[in-house]
């Protein structure tokens, strides 16, 4: 059975120091993917663009710089009052946005109460998951 948690944030993102704007970004998570969390950007003018990317990977940026490759979160300002700062990173091209991390770490708790961290294994098979993810990479690749 397909089952789901998804929220919509705004996020800032900074095309520059001097200029950013405020877009809406839908998460989602699904049991059938249970590895995986997904982020669809809006910009404005252009279709929705999704990055799927480790679910561990948005847990541990809330407390401290994570992620190695294309996606690097890591959390900003004082304790009490985190945002967390996304880049996403294709080739020499990159993007930066900040969110506030209440509406992650919530969203995050809710895909928690679906899938405990740790019993993914009891509702995705990880080789087949990460076939599926690199099916969908190629397909978007070749499409483009």
């Amino acid at each position: 059975m397909r089952e789901s948690v998804q929220a919509e944030v705004l996020m800032s993102f900074l095309v520059s120091e001097e200029l950013s704007f405020r877009i809406p970004v839908g998460l989602r998570y699904e049991t059938e993917d249970p590895y995986a969390v997904r982020m669809t950007f809006h910009l404005p003018g252009d279709a929705p663009v999704t990055w799927a990317f480790g679910r561990e990977l948005l847990l541990d940026g809330i407390s401290g710089p994570s992620g190695d490759g294309d996606v690097h979160i890591a959390p900003t300002g004082a304790a009490g009052l985190r945002d967390l700062a996304i880049r996403l990173q294709v080739g020499s091209d990159r993007a930066l946005f900040h969110v506030g991390a209440a509406p992650v770490v919530a969203f995050l708790d809710r895909t928690d109460k679906l899938v405990p961290l740790g019993q993914e294994h009891r509702y995705g098979d990880f080789r087949e998951c990460l076939e599926r993810a690199l099916d969908g990479i190629l397909a978007e690749e070749n499409a483009g």
